[in-house]
């Protein structure tokens, strides 16, 4: 079976467990880590584990934040405040210049932008290394040099979907499911550390780098995909 007819049939034949894999939310003016994870139904201190957020308040406007097992986007609301911080607040507004009023909310809007919850989720690199191939005609993926049992880094937060060495030619591979559609794959892997249906944080273990099934150097194969078609990694990656 080809990697490009796998990442096809998966989402369907796990349909039944894996129907909602998770969401990015796009976190807005005044939501709190506490009440997205009151809304979703998930632990406040696991979501701030697989976001790599240290601190429940390090939570910024702006950013966007992946919910495990969440099928939509949810309505979050903002946290009501305090009557003492009302009247602060308040009495503050009162003090402020018509001028500098006018400053803070032209800023506003921009502070408070946020990614669709269908566009592609913020990937990083898996891990570290020279580029020995680039992605093109003859390569859907790129291949990453590196040392030999070098941790592979989950790119981006969301869920194994494929754990295993059924693939020909790409040894033990790992494929992960993003939100907006997007997977993910790590292949010449000497050992997968995390199995099928597993959520990830982005940066999170999964792998060791190995070899090619053919031979030659340490290294990664990776891959981003779109459905079903492969894209440049680089495009996507800082």
């Amino acid at each position: 079976m080809s990697l490009r007819l796998l990442i096809l049939l998966l989402p369907l034949l796990f349909a039944g467990c894996l129907a909602a894999e998770g969401v990015y939310h796009p976190v807005k003016e005044g939501e709190t880590l506490y009440r997205i994870s009151r809304v979703y139904g998930v632990d406040e201190l696991y979501l701030a584990r697989i976001n790599g957020i240290p601190s429940p308040k390090g939570l910024r406007a702006g950013t966007s934040i992946y919910i495990p097992g969440a099928s939509k986007v949810k309505d979050v609301g903002k946290a009501s405040s305090s009557p003492s911080s009302r009247s602060k607040s308040s009495a503050t507004a009162k003090r402020k210049s018509p001028a500098s009023a006018s400053r803070k909310s032209s800023s506003v809007p921009m502070a408070s932008t946020t990614v669709p919850s269908g566009s592609s989720p913020r990937f990083a690199w898996p891990l570290r290394g020279a580029l020995l191939r680039s992605y093109g005609a003859e390569s859907k993926g790129v291949e990453i040099a590196a040392s030999v049992s070098s941790a592979v880094q989950a790119s981006a937060a969301g869920r194994v979907i494929y754990s295993g060495d059924g693939i020909r030619s790409y040894g033990n591979l790992i494929i992960v499911k993003h939100s907006g559609d997007y997977f993910t794959v790590y292949g010449y892997n000497q050992k997968n550390l995390v199995t099928t249906g597993s959520f990830v944080s982005q940066g999170e273990k999964i792998a060791l780098s190995g070899t090619p099934p053919g031979g030659g150097s340490t290294r990664l194969y990776f891959e981003i995909r779109r459905g079903k078609d492969a894209v440049d990694p680089r495009k996507y990656l800082p």
